[in-house]
């Protein structure tokens, strides 16, 4: 069913702007079949790498796919307007009107021009997100406390060690208090990621580099990830949390497994655990992948959670569908109770679907003000 969902918008170009063209047979059907195989670049992967989360192609070749997929994705939509379009004009005229070539040309110029700006802002190291946050609460001595928020880096073949480093050098140079990172560090195992995660090593924060898991982690060797993140110098944050202190003041960072770590036999989510024996008094921020778990955090008395998965929703619209997945939760700030939560639209995203026509990628550094 998965793959035949990817298969009806190739169904639409297809039959309703391949096959009205003006072209010889043989280049339509050229197209359409090179259009279909793009269409079932989730099937290829799962052929070819055994997984549909981590394609172990070549860059090159999944970019492509991406390319291909989104343009034929794209002009399946203008190509659906367009036939609603003239179903309307033939309410008045008594007619279908005749459409030219020369719309399906523009409307193929369009999807194919977004889905390349669109692919390409997916890929980018992602520029700096400067927000402030006020803390109830927050002692004055972390008045202007800076963390960084990484998350959904989704360290792939698509985006390797090349990107990862540079995005580890963006990072450092913020010259951060802490560093988080909320999940979805990679697709694919250990062995064939080990080398494309290295430059991970190399974060540096005055209070540490913390991590928690998030749902592509369990995909792929759950308990081999955990050993690789210390591997990297990460300090899992699983269930459990932190207390940062400058002299008297304290500072709670917690952190949780994700939501879906009990389908594959994992330690599931505690926020119970996470806090216990934390100083009584002190603000606490949580670090939790998934967002939709926000109210039962905000009942434990959660200053701020910072999450990410929803990768903004990625497209104008479809944000609207990924906010309903997660308990209406997609992007940016939300207020739930007397909790604050932080949804980030993530620093890259799953290479099955690398595309961002609207909601951007982001590299986050949050100060910390005392509310007042």
């Amino acid at each position: 069913m998965f793959h035949l969902m990817f298969g009806l918008p190739w169904l639409v170009v297809a039959t309703r702007f391949l096959w009205p063209l003006p072209w010889p047979l043989a280049i339509k059907v050229l197209i359409a079949l090179l259009l279909l195989v793009a269409s079932q670049y989730h099937y290829i992967s799962r052929l070819s790498s055994g997984s549909v989360f981590a394609p172990e192609l070549p860059r090159p070749l999944i970019i492509a796919f991406n390319l291909a997929m989104a343009a034929t994705i794209l002009l399946a939509v203008f190509q659906i307007a367009l036939d609603l379009t003239a179903l309307v004009l033939a309410l008045f005229k008594g007619r279908l009107p005749l459409v030219p070539p020369e719309v399906r040309y523009g409307l193929g110029a369009l999807a194919v021009v977004l889905s390349a700006y669109g692919v390409q802002q997916a890929l980018r190291v992602p520029p700096l997100k400067d927000i402030e946050v006020a803390i109830p609460g927050l002692p004055a001595a972390f008045d202007g406390y800076r963390l960084v928020q990484l998350t959904d880096l989704h360290i792939s073949n698509l985006f390797p060690a090349t990107w990862a480093r540079a995005v580890v050098e963006r990072t450092n140079a913020l010259d951060a208090d802490l560093i988080v990172m909320t999940g979805d560090l990679i697709d694919g195992d250990v062995a064939h990621r080990a080398r494309d995660v290295a430059p991970i090593a190399d974060l540096k924060a005055r209070d540490g580099v913390y991590a928690i898991s998030g749902n592509h982690e369990y995909f792929f060797d759950y308990d081999a990830w955990m050993r690789q993140y210390e591997a990297l110098k990460l300090s899992p944050l699983l269930n459990r949390h932190i207390v940062l202190r400058r002299g008297e003041a304290a500072l709670v960072i917690a952190g949780v497994t994700d939501r879906s770590a009990g389908r594959f036999g994992a330690t599931p989510p505690d926020l119970g655990a996470a806090l216990a024996g934390a100083p009584a008094g002190a603000p606490v921020i949580l670090l939790d992948h998934q967002p939709m778990d926000a109210a039962r955090s905000a009942k434990k008395g959660i200053a701020l959670q910072l999450s990410g998965h929803t990768h903004g929703g990625m497209v104008w619209g479809l944000d609207r569908i990924v906010a309903r997945a997660n308990n209406g939760f997609v992007s940016g700030f939300y207020r739930v109770g007397a909790m604050q939560l932080y949804v980030n639209n993530g620093t890259a995203l799953w290479p099955g679907f690398a595309l961002r026509l609207g909601p951007a990628s982001e590299l986050t550094r949050i100060t910390l003000r005392p509310a007042r």
